[in-house]
């Protein structure tokens, strides 16, 4: 008997008469009232009841071949276990409709989250993601049996965030649907009670409207700044800061700066892609007034390998300090009422070197921003690095200057 191929299966017809696999004993495909589109079944003997039963395995094309066929020996085994794989399947249906009957919402969260967390690279994505459920949606319905969840429920747990957390509402929208898609395929619920939620909340406002860029400090004044509140870098915060400034990345790529990565002798800083925001790694010309910082930093001691280590535990400094010192100093930013961001200082970079003449390319390597069009981007090979390093030279001059601009 020859072995089913996919050619053979596409040519099924609604009148054909079932085709054997060849491979596996009982499995054949049936034809449907869809050319091109075949019933698989498993024809065996129940070793429970002596009768000859046929074991729906799915639809061909969307269950493949070789699936069909794994699944297919996967029952033969339980028939050689002396297990019927109908009365099983059935078996672990009723399983799942009694657990259906007692799971939780949050039980049902926790499971999701245990599950996909080893698949996410990101430690703090990992904690965020059952936090904001803890949150928002715990306190509102994790008490609830996933099937007395209906869209209400939803609707009411993200009404409170939907028009003033607009970004939060929809990371949790979709760890809501994750969770319910979860309980779907395990049988548990028949359908996803977050579909439509939409239609029963206001419409929020559009991303164009909500988009608000990062507060940065006008590039004239950064040398008043430096002077003033930054000094000579006799901190970590303060060291921290002026690298930010000087080198034009983000604060992250900066606090978790290590020492393998630089390359003094060259004057080259080579941040891993694991560590950028495009996941390609970037390399960073080092100016003078860089140079001497790092020196600076070499001559404190640190039990790890980080250039800027908290001073109390010795690893990486946290997201807030150096926003808690620029709001401490009250750094003008371009922005009423709002303090200068670390990542605003990108921008004012940024338009330092539009307005000084740089050419955009020369710019944007260095903030290393990924080129959005792929036609474009297959043709810049090169990251301009010695290019940059004069820019970067007459950056950090301008920063540290005390002229009074």
């Amino acid at each position: 008997m020859d072995m089913l191929r996919d050619v053979t299966a596409k040519a099924i017809k609604p009148n054909d008469k079932p085709i054997p696999d060849g491979t596996v004993t009982g499995l054949r495909l049936h034809p449907t009232k869809t050319k091109a589109r075949g019933a698989w079944k498993l024809r065996f003997v129940s070793p429970e009841t002596g009768d000859r039963r046929d074991m729906g395995l799915g639809i061909y094309p969307d269950v493949t071949i070789n699936e069909a066929r794994r699944l297919a020996n996967q029952a033969r085994s339980q028939i050689a276990l002396r297990i019927d794989p109908i009365s099983a399947r059935t078996s672990e249906k009723k399983a799942a409709q009694i657990e259906a009957n007692i799971l939780t919402f949050e039980d049902a969260a926790q499971k999701v989250h245990t599950n996909s967390k080893a698949g996410w690279k990101n430690g703090k994505h990992q904690a965020q993601w059952i936090t904001t459920l803890r949150t928002y949606v715990f306190p509102n319905m994790g008490h609830k049996l996933l099937s007395e969840i209906d869209v209400n429920d939803v609707a009411e747990t993200l009404r409170p965030i939907w028009l003033t957390k607009i970004e939060t509402a929809s990371r949790v929208k979709q760890r809501i649907h994750h969770v319910m898609e979860w309980a779907c395929a395990q049988q548990i619920i028949v359908g996803n009670p977050v579909n439509g939620v939409q239609h029963l909340l206001p419409k929020q406002p559009s991303a164009s409207i909500r988009v608000q860029n990062f507060p940065a400090m006008p590039w004239r004044i950064i040398p008043n700044f430096v002077e003033k509140d930054i000094g000579d870098a006799n901190n970590v915060s303060r060291a921290l800061l002026l690298f930010v400034i000087l080198t034009a990345v983000r604060s992250g790529e900066a606090r978790k700066a290590q020492w393998s990565e630089f390359d003094l002798k060259q004057r080259i800083w080579t941040i891993p892609a694991n560590r950028m925001k495009a996941q390609v790694m970037h390399r960073v010309p080092l100016s003078g007034p860089v140079l001497k910082l790092l020196e600076k930093q070499q001559q404190k001691p640190s039990k790890r390998d980080l250039v800027f280590p908290s001073t109390r535990a010795g690893g990486e400094l946290t997201d807030m300090a150096l926003t808690s010192f620029l709001r401490k100093h009250r750094a003008v930013s371009d922005t009423l009422g709002r303090s200068a961001t670390a990542h605003g200082f990108r921008s004012s970079f940024r338009d330092w070197a539009s307005e000084n003449g740089y050419p955009r390319d020369y710019a944007e390597r260095a903030l290393a921003h990924k080129i959005k069009n792929s036609v474009e981007a297959s043709y810049h090979r090169t990251d301009l690095l010695e290019k940059r390093r004069s820019m970067m030279e007459d950056w950090a001059i301008h920063v540290i200057s005390e002229k009074k601009v």
